[in-house]
């Protein structure tokens, strides 16, 4: 008997829990790291707010190159390795790291060169899990189910990402090494997880090529196909802007004046009002005019993020935050949907290595952004400047890449026949 829902199939039951329990300890990682550098950049370097917040800014380049580097060799693992052990590897290698922060932090051995390096391991690890994690979950899904379990998978790693950063916060304020501890734990437990998913075969395709001629087939693949060229760089360029979560250690410590509880809540709130989106979207999918649902919730998702840099209330800021969340959320499980459902199988990893790589390019880099752009326009220019860049981006890819409009269906053979209309 054919499954009504992902949640019937004992192996999707595994990776839903092995992703939840593994964003939840790597948000919590990272948004300790980040407030780590900055506390660490004011008191013990005297640096001004301004030179600290550059140091954020470094720290997204840090994460980010790594991620440029090593895209392509995680997308080609994907596709030609069981896609479980490239996961596994990846989670057990990130929770080292988070050892490693725990016992430094508790010896009080941290210090900017020691935090950006563990912030790029960190990095190198994380862009091995994303294409594994994402391919495997068409293996063990049946298409019809997909956009649902998307929407599931995308709930597990929101509501992860409310509670890690929450909780990884409040216990930060008691033991600063124990939240460290805590992820190391979890990734543990994520990639036993992860193993015990039935074995899955990559597909190659009629005949497996050479790996650098994988990569470079994955890579002009995208090119050629305008409909995911434009889904990746909408989101790459519109969120490369409004990144403004790198500044909210700025905004918690002289800003908000909230400390690092409230940094904990500033980041989760995002998170809650996507988990919440995510749960109703798993049981009622979006399902007609998908293409321009998506570029109205980019550009409402650049309007938040102005009123955000607005705002000096610290409940006003949660409560935009949260709203950024939900309609991020909205373009997300939209994206994500239309990229795995037009990709075939045996160019899934190397496709969503490279979506990876956009998502990732536009956090990390964006905090490079966000960073410079707060050292020469201040905090809340930066923000409001970031915003508008992306309303301005929603506008010129509705115009430029009109497949994204056409799209008005999940269902496979329908999307192409809209998309090459």
């Amino acid at each position: 008997m054919e499954p009504s829902s992902p949640l019937q199939i004992a192996d999707f039951r595994r990776y839903w829990c092995a992703r939840f329990i593994a964003v939840f300890a790597t948000m919590s990682m990272v948004v300790l790291i980040g407030y780590q550098l900055y506390d660490v950049a004011r008191e013990d370097y005297a640096m001004s707010v301004a030179e600290a917040s550059f140091q954020l800014g470094l720290l997204g380049l840090a994460q980010f190159i790594p991620l440029f580097l090593l895209t392509p060799v995680a997308g080609l693992a994907a596709d030609r390795f069981d896609r479980r052990y490239v996961a596994a590897f990846a989670n057990g290698l990130d929770g080292l790291i988070a050892a490693l922060l725990a016992a430094l932090t508790w010896a009080d051995a941290l210090n900017l060169p020691i935090l950006f390096a563990l912030a790029a391991a960190h990095g190198a690890a994380r862009v091995f899990v994303n294409p594994a994690m994402s391919a495997i979950a068409p293996n063990i899904v049946p298409a019809p189910l997909l956009p649902r379990a998307i929407a599931m998978s995308s709930m597990a790693w929101q509501t992860a990402s409310v509670i890690g950063p929450a909780v990884g916060g409040l216990v930060f304020a008691q033991a600063e090494w124990l939240p460290h501890a805590i992820s190391a734990l979890m990734l543990g437990g994520a990639t036993v997880l992860v193993i015990s998913i039935r074995p899955i075969k990559a597909s190659h395709g009629s005949q497996p090529l050479k790996p650098l001629r994988q990569i470079i087939e994955g890579m002009v693949y995208v090119w050629r196909e305008r409909f995911l060229l434009g889904c990746i760089t909408l989101d790459l360029f519109a969120v490369l802007l409004a990144g403004a979560t790198a500044l909210l250690p700025v905004f918690a410590r002289d800003i908000l004046f909230v400390g690092p509880e409230g940094l904990g809540l500033m980041r989760a709130a995002p998170a809650l009002g996507a988990s919440s989106v995510a749960l109703f979207l798993a049981f009622r999918p979006l399902e007609r005019e998908v293409g321009m649902k998506m570029l109205f919730a980019v550009a409402a998702f650049g309007t938040l993020t102005i009123a955000f840099g607005f705002s000096r209330s610290f409940i006003l800021s949660l409560a935009i935050l949260a709203m950024m969340g939900a309609v991020d959320m909205v373009s997300v499980f939209i994206r994500s949907s239309l990229v795995q459902l037009f990709t075939p199988d045996d160019k899934r990893g190397r496709v969503s290595s490279i979506s990876g790589l956009a998502i990732s390019a536009s956090n990390e880099l964006g905090e490079m952004q966000s960073g410079i752009a707060a050292a020469l326009l201040g905090t809340t220019g930066a923000v409001v400047f970031g915003g508008a860049g992306a309303i301005v981006v929603t506008l010129v890819w509705a115009w430029y890449f009109p497949e994204l409009r056409r799209a008005s269906s999940f269902e496979p053979q329908e999307l192409k026949r809209e998309v090459k209309t």
